[in-house]
């Protein structure tokens, strides 16, 4: 295990000021918007070329003053990085790359002061292959305890050379490695639906459910106010670990419920761990990124004694259509209403092609996308799309850059490449680097303000003027048009939470909706639309022109009225 455990004091609880500061807003969490920091990505702090926690506590007070409610921190935790820090070495270390346990301490006590909550991620599905458990379990051979604790099964066929059964990798090839045992010989098989290098653990052994127990604990008394859950529809398998019984099983995702995916016995898990945060004062969190065929099935993650949120991924993966768009904003209310749980909605984040670039291609495509499209209509679909998000009910999530009209960057060369999905040859396209480019800050510098010493991924020459140092202040930027939409968010009390909202007459392509004294229109037509003045323009994400009663929507635009 990391020395980190022995090196940093034991945490302490955050100072009674602080907690107030963030405690304030009751059910905060029912319309939060959550700013996502891929911390490699958001600034570094001692110019080795990769972003770290000291890079994200400096930037603090930028993501204060942006708007958001909380900051969800993707993984920072001891890893060799096989999967991008989501193979975990150390569950209660911190990556030297990133900084240490201070560090850590020092960022959620910061965010605190300043009214910030932090959400880290947690990756309960696998661990890596380097985590003290599976390296012990390896040196003991068969019939090691530690063995138990991981999906360790002999193969099939006369001398075991056969995986244990059929299921695929989801970044491509068979779900199952064969060790060499201790004595040289070919072995047992393990279980890994990701990376060889990331083990799943068996949550059926007691140990695995204490460790994690014990996890949420080590962090909970650092002061996060919640958690991410990696994988949250993976952990329990189907008793026996039965054959699917067909192949290209990735295209299965999604559409139907998998031996290895979305199983039943999940929820036991997390109405054990709700209990654990529901002993902690502060409102903390549970959010599950949970793939399941339907928002219905969704839904169950986000019971009352369960977790808080799921994210929406059948929303981020809507085309940008008005009649699509309303359908999947149905379905999501109707499924979220009788447990209780608040919508969340979500453009874009770690793992797909940023909006402003999927928005700029022809609908269909994916979202893993590799062309560029048309620039300038993916940024003015992009802002309409962030607007029509924050309008609806519910939690919204930003990944970061979005709010600087950031585009994927899809023509990285194929040697700066370090998705490890690219260099697996099968499973994810692995052209995830595009939307991880560290963002630009200033105008000018070796790495455009991200920090003194270049970027570990290289930035567009065109990224100088979409830094922040660029759109500060500036009318009508894209910086400064999410201000004012996350401003507007707070201070208008028809925004934000809520579970319904009332559909208007519109024309074709318009998708309009009332919420109190708030109306929302969004022109997805591709030409301009004639539309009631239905109030006061709050506001837009392009010029709106009122005559006679009526106002003009340009084509991809959103508009915010007030009837106060």
């Amino acid at each position: 295990m990391s020395q980190q455990h022995s090196a940093a004091p034991a945490p302490t609880p955050t100072s009674a000021s602080a907690v107030a500061t963030v405690a304030k807003r009751r059910d905060w969490w029912r319309d939060a918007v959550i700013y996502q920091v891929y911390p490699r990505s958001f600034a570094d702090s001692n110019g080795d070329g990769m972003g770290d926690l000291e890079g994200v506590r400096s930037r603090l007070p930028y993501l204060r003053d942006l708007g958001v409610d909380a900051v969800w921190l993707s993984p920072f935790y001891a890893s060799p990085q096989a999967d991008a820090g989501y193979d975990v070495a150390d569950y209660r270390a911190v990556d030297p790359m990133f900084g240490n346990l201070l560090d850590a301490d020092a960022l959620i006590r910061d965010a605190c002061e300043l009214g910030l909550r932090i959400i880290v991620d947690l990756v309960p599905n696998h661990s890596s292959d380097q985590h003290e458990w599976f390296k012990r379990a390896l040196a003991d051979g068969p019939g090691s305890p530690l063995r138990e604790r991981y999906h360790f099964r002999p193969g099939k066929g006369d001398d075991g050379e056969l995986p244990p059964n059929d299921w695929e990798s989801i970044f491509g090839g068979p779900a199952w490695t064969r060790v060499t045992e201790p004595d040289g010989t070919p072995g047992e098989w393990y279980l890994h639906l990701f990376a060889p290098e990331q083990p799943d653990f068996n949550w059926e052994h007691p140990a695995v459910g204490d460790e994690f127990r014990s996890i949420l604990r080590f962090w909970l008394d650092m002061g996060v106010d919640g958690f991410r859950i990696d994988v949250a529809h993976g952990l329990v398998k189907a008793p026996g670990l039965p054959d699917l019984g067909s192949h290209e099983q990735l295209k299965l995702l999604g559409n139907d419920v998998m031996p290895f995916f979305d199983q039943d016995g999940v929820h036991d898990i997390y109405r054990q761990w709700r209990l654990i945060l529901d002993e902690y004062s502060g409102e903390r969190i549970f959010v599950a990124e949970a793939w399941t065929p339907t928002v219905e099935r969704t839904a169950n993650y986000v019971r009352p004694d369960e977790l808080h949120q799921a994210f929406n991924f059948q929303y981020l993966g809507t085309a940008w259509d008005a009649e699509e768009l309303r359908a999947v904003v149905d379905r999501t209310l109707e499924a979220m209403r009788p447990v209780n749980a608040p919508a969340t909605w979500v453009l874009s984040n770690h793992d797909v092609t940023r909006h402003a670039t999927r928005f700029a291609n022809p609908a269909g495509l994916g979202t893993q996308i590799r062309t560029a499209g048309d620039v300038a209509l993916g940024l003015r679909r992009a802002r309409a799309a962030t607007l029509l998000m924050l309008a609806l009910p519910g939690s919204a999530y930003v990944y970061q850059g979005e709010e600087l009209g950031l585009p994927d960057v899809v023509d990285l060369p194929d040697e700066v490449r370090q998705d490890p999905a690219y260099f697996r040859g099968a499973g994810q396209d692995g052209f995830r680097d595009g939307c991880r480019v560290p963002i630009p800050w200033t105008r000018e510098g070796s790495s455009y303000g991200f920090g003194d010493g270049g970027s570990w991924l290289p930035q567009p020459a065109s990224w100088a003027e979409l830094s922040v140092e660029a759109q500060d202040g500036v009318e009508g930027s894209t910086l400064e048009l999410y201000r004012a939409a996350l401003r507007l968010r707070r201070s208008q009390p028809d925004l934000g939470a809520g579970d319904a909202v009332e559909w208007l007459k519109a024309p074709e392509g318009v998708l309009a909706f009332r919420r109190g004294e708030f109306v929302c229109v969004a022109n997805t037509s591709g030409e301009s639309a004639r539309i009631p003045a239905y109030g006061r323009v709050l506001l837009a994400s392009g010029e709106v022109a009122e005559v006679d009663g009526e106002a003009k929507l340009p084509a991809d635009t959103t508009v915010w009225f007030t009837t106060a």
